[in-house]
């Protein structure tokens, strides 16, 4: 068996992780030597007990590495080991990396430059908006965004760098034929045109509540910043944010309303040392030599949602929002539009996500649609 197959097989194997392999590997003195090792030698490692050495000596004689391989390809992907020129440079670099990765999609150089974009699945529009934007713009600069396939904002996040035109990851918290959720499936297509969805388990394992804080530390190893769009008190991104400064990455957090519980999380981050970010710069200025000056000068007007087309009238309408809330009579005189007629742009604009409807009849243009038209 080649060592590429015995990472492959060890990776399979319940009970043992990347941790407990590298320990066996010290005592042993290979990958391959913990496969024919007796269970005196495998009692050796660090951590290993008697159960664990039986264990070890059971499945490594029922596992095949070679049919999992099959497997992959046969489902589009291929398996990498530590072994291999595309396993990403930034994982080999923290506490417990993968001993093998499952990739569906490309894996490029240009990955080492990637900023996590991660929040709660239950999210407000705000969070999907800001989700959305900073992955929009980190993509059209250069940057990989990271996050997990997950609903709320890593949804947006992915989508905003598609839109981008840029790279994007996904690191699941299943394998790869155990997608979740299952509504991502086309979007986890897209991703892999465009990029890559990663995992580090095993076909047909389930995703469950031991498997997604193990793919959080992928997440945020993936990455030289982590950014926290919106999160509660006990959302899984914390779970994230800790892998990231035990691995010595950047921490931001964009702040939300104050009265929001989905906001409590990342104010929480901010209040312990994370860096604000209200808009892309200041993510950009954390990794200025990284980013050709031209690009950084261009990123504050980079549209959100580029496919956003707006007529004369609606363009109007947005121009006198820039001077803040507006009733719809007050929008009216300002466009020179009867109040009927600005009513029925108004619907268009809300949906478009433009505008937000308030209280008394009141508008206000959306996050980040300021100084746009």
């Amino acid at each position: 068996m080649t060592e590429r197959e015995a990472y492959i097989l060890l990776n399979m194997m319940e009970g043992i992780g990347p941790v407990r392999v590298r320990s066996l590997i010290e005592s042993l003195g290979s990958v391959t030597d913990i496969l024919t090792a007796d269970f005196d030698a495998l009692r050796r490692g660090k951590a290993v007990g008697p159960e664990l050495a039986r264990s070890i000596i059971t499945q490594r004689e029922r596992l095949d590495p070679e049919a999992e391989i099959r497997t992959a390809e046969a489902n589009g992907a291929r398996v990498i080991t530590p072994l291999d020129e595309t396993y990403p440079e930034p994982l080999r670099t923290i506490y417990d990396p993968p001993l093998a990765l499952y990739v569906w999609g490309t894996l490029d150089s240009r990955d080492k430059h990637g900023i996590a974009l991660i929040g709660s699945r239950r999210t407000t529009h705000y969070g999907r908006q800001m989700a959305d934007r900073l992955a929009y713009q980190l993509a059209r600069t250069g940057f990989t965004v990271v996050s997990g396939l997950a609903r709320g904002i890593d949804t947006a996040a992915h989508e905003g760098a598609l839109k981008g035109g840029g790279r994007t990851l996904s690191v699941l918290g299943g394998a790869l034929d155990k997608l979740y959720p299952a509504e991502n499936k086309v979007l986890a297509e897209r991703i892999a045109e465009q990029g890559a969805v990663l995992s580090e388990f095993p076909f047909g394992r389930e995703p469950d509540r031991t498997t997604f804080p193990m793919r959080n530390r992928i997440v945020s190893g993936l990455s030289m910043g982590v950014v926290v769009v919106e999160a509660g008190f006990k959302s899984g991104a914390l779970h994230t944010t800790d892998a990231a400064l035990e691995q010595g990455r950047t921490v931001f957090a964009v702040p939300g309303r104050v009265d929001s519980p989905s906001a409590r999380g990342a104010h929480q981050l901010i209040k312990n040392g994370a860096k604000l970010v209200e808009d892309v710069d200041d993510i950009l200025q954390e990794f200025e030599f990284l980013v050709p000056p031209e690009k950084r000068k261009a990123q504050p007007h980079l549209e959100a949602r580029p496919e956003v087309q707006l007529s004369e009238e609606e363009q109007s309408i947005v121009k006198a929002l820039w001077q803040g809330e507006q009733d719809v009579d007050t929008l009216a005189r300002a466009t020179e539009l009867n109040s009927a007629r600005v009513s029925s742009l108004l619907i268009g604009l809300e949906m478009k996500r433009v505008i937000r409807m308030l209280p008394g009849r009141l508008v206000e243009l959306s996050e980040g649609w300021r100084d746009r038209v």
